[in-house]
């Protein structure tokens, strides 16, 4: 398991552009036959991708979390970006296609991921969150995921976001996540920026071609940098971090949040002007 700490933003100030890359990007997530882990120590949320191929694959216990299995203490969100698959919750099957979530409450011993066909496999896109209470596993498929249209073509922004977990949708302790689609000729997402100091957020960019680039801007309003991302590339953006990213072509991006309190919409907005 990759391990990240916490970075001041006084002496994020001074990085150089590797320092950024080696602090926030999550460069490889999905490998063929392998559970893959990041761990970061903002809201101790956990990320990572499961690639089953032609065998099953299990969310095994690690002994960074120093607990008897992995959701002794914790909740997963589970969502599908390649082909066909099912997971298995201590004994009962899911089937998702791609773009499906799965919701995982804590106290579940056994998790496994199972592609339907291995030339074409599913590739599991993890997040997890401290816990403390349970909430009842429950999946949503895409198709019946509610499409907020937001953005406009004149903006370069005109999207589709989809909200799995949240205050209205799935249930969970403090895990937030859904999903936003650009459309074709737009590239911008959360611009004008935004803060919230109260919780941490990841972003996971993907259905990119491959050379296709999304440039992230993060850092205080008054203290930008990019990092230029790849297909199936992760951020992990501090409460102090506005996160914005434009790409040379659209782009597909999970958001996933965990923190002090449960309600999407705890935004501090940032005037244009305060950016630099």
């Amino acid at each position: 398991m990759d391990i990240r700490y916490e970075v001041n933003p006084v002496d994020f100030k001074t990085y150089q552009t590797e320092e950024v890359r080696n602090a926030f990007l999550v460069e490889t997530l999905f490998e063929d036959g392998r559970v893959q882990f990041t761990y970061s120590h903002y809201d101790r949320l956990v990320i990572g991708g499961a690639v089953p191929t032609t065998e099953p694959l299990e969310l095994e216990w690690t002994d960074v979390l120093k607990t008897n299995y992995f959701l002794e203490r914790r909740e997963l969100a589970v969502i599908n970006i390649g082909g066909e698959g099912e997971v298995t919750v201590d004994g009962e099957v899911y089937s998702l296609v791609k773009r499906d979530c799965l919701y995982i409450g804590m106290e579940n011993k056994q998790v496994q991921f199972r592609s339907k066909d291995a030339t074409s496999p599913a590739r599991y896109y993890l997040v997890s969150a401290g816990a403390h209470r349970v909430y009842p596993t429950k999946l949503l498929p895409i198709s019946e995921a509610e499409p907020n249209k937001l953005g406009s073509d004149a903006e370069s922004n005109s999207r589709t976001i989809y909200k799995y977990i949240h205050q209205e949708g799935i249930q969970s302790c403090q895990l937030m996540v859904g999903m936003t689609l650009l459309e074709p000729n737009n590239m911008w997402n959360t611009m004008p920026a935004h803060l919230h100091d109260r919780r941490m957020e990841a972003y996971l960019y993907f259905d990119m071609e491959p050379q296709t680039r999304v440039f992230h801007f993060m850092g205080q309003p008054n203290e930008t940098r990019h990092l230029v991302l790849k297909n199936e590339q992760a951020i992990l953006s501090p409460p102090w971090s506005i996160h914005s990213g434009v790409g040379t072509s659209n782009y597909t991006f999970i958001w996933a949040m965990a923190g002090e309190n449960y309600t999407f919409s705890d935004m501090d907005a940032v005037p244009m002007e305060d950016l630099k």
